[in-house]
């Protein structure tokens, strides 16, 4: 919760310099009040997600009568008092079949937090926060495990158009003292916790970086990392991780 609430200052402090007609360089055609409003949609449906234990309906709501950023600190308000009035343990409905608790959704509200910080900080044209080193690693191993691995199994077609048979397209993903085997082919995507020594013998490609450019490389939000070994299978993840992340 500390994460989040750090994060979301940052969020917030962003959004509020930038006009609302600015661009933001990593969502093509959103403006920052595009970026406001979907963060707002965001936390309201995870808010309201918790409160009913299913999919809110009809969704989304009017907002119209509220301005932007008045409608964000509301949205915000309401989803960590949802995320105060239980234990992180207890049960919630989530799209993840493994996690069905509130822990879950802190993780996933934190991480996409992060995110569109980092894309409200582009847009207001400010130097981008580095994410702490645990709250960026948790993200790399959040969308390794959890938005890539699960989704490719549960949602094949999504990835049918880029999807190849690569017996040998096992890749390190190192940042810090964590690392990650990734091993993708045509049926699953499976993803190991490694030493990143053991990660960097087995695998044919070496992607690594401090830990929040690694974080912003796999969101496609620039990053700049380091790849040893076959440049094809580090671009070959990068575009699974894309369709992953959309």
């Amino acid at each position: 919760m500390i994460c989040l609430a750090d994060e979301y200052a940052l969020l917030r402090a962003a959004v509020s310099a930038a006009p609302d007609a600015a661009p933001v360089p990593s969502c093509p055609g959103w403006t920052a009040a595009d970026l406001v409003a979907h963060v707002t949609e965001v936390y309201l449906h995870k808010a309201e997600t918790m409160l009913r234990g299913e999919w809110p309906t009809p969704w989304p709501p009017d907002l119209s009568g509220e301005k932007p950023l008045a409608a964000l600190e509301r949205s915000y308000a309401e989803l960590v008092a949802e995320f105060a009035a239980r234990a992180p343990e207890e049960y919630a409905f989530t799209w993840y079949e493994p996690d069905q608790s509130v822990r879950f959704w802190i993780r996933r509200m934190a991480q996409e937090t992060v995110i569109h910080r980092v894309d409200a900080e582009l847009a207001a044209g400010l130097p981008v926060t580095p994410a702490a080193d645990d709250l960026a690693l948790d993200g790399v191993d959040e969308g390794l495990k959890v938005m890539l691995a699960y989704d490719f199994v549960r949602f094949p077609e999504n990835f049918a158009e880029v999807v190849r048979d690569d017996p040998k397209a096992a890749i390190a993903v190192v940042g810090g003292e964590r690392a990650w085997l990734v091993r993708p082919s045509p049926t699953e995507v499976v993803v190991e916790d490694e030493t990143a020594d053991r990660a960097a013998e087995q695998a044919q490609t070496v992607v690594s970086g401090s830990p929040d450019e690694l974080l912003r490389w796999l969101w496609g939000r620039g990053g700049e990392v380091s790849v040893t070994g076959d440049p094809g299978h580090a671009a070959y993840l990068r575009k699974l991780l894309a369709l992953a992340t959309q």
